[in-house]
């Protein structure tokens, strides 16, 4: 399972390492696709599956989930941890994230997800701002 918050650097290669107790789970390969809120995700493969199988199961008949079918899968590519436990982020990912530098890597349970560290301050500011409200909505969720 992933989970914590993570600094780390993207070098002018866009390279980026992956925080050391996460590389076991990532060494028989990853998948990176466009996420939500501004950031990008990040899968093992044995997850890339599962929810690649899941959206290509979705009516294409509904524009909407066509439109999130390509979000997620045509955004998507193959990634490899190099011996150093960095992966390399396309150009086109990096742009769509607006990452530069400075990154913020989180695990969240399936998955890990790549922000710019500015975009990630305000996200989670805004969050803890309104913890309670969200509370609140998952309750009414039986969380």
């Amino acid at each position: 399972m992933f989970i914590g918050e993570y600094n780390h650097n993207l070098d002018e290669k866009g390279r980026l390492a992956i925080p050391v107790k996460f590389r076991d789970k990532l060494k028989k390969g990853a998948v990176v696709t466009r996420g939500l809120d501004g950031c990008l995700f990040l899968y093992t493969l044995e997850e890339w599956k599962i929810l690649a199988e899941k959206l290509s199961n979705l009516p294409i008949s509904q524009s909407n989930t066509r439109a999130f079918a390509r979000l997620m899968l045509a955004g998507a590519m193959d990634v490899q941890l190099d011996k150093q436990g960095r992966i390399i982020l396309p150009d086109y990912l990096r742009k769509y994230a607006g990452l530069i530098k400075k990154i913020i890597i989180g695990g969240l349970y399936n998955r890990l997800e790549i922000w710019n560290e500015e975009a990630w301050e305000k996200y989670k500011s805004k969050t803890e701002k309104d913890s309670g409200d969200i509370a609140e909505k998952l309750g009414e969720l039986g969380v």
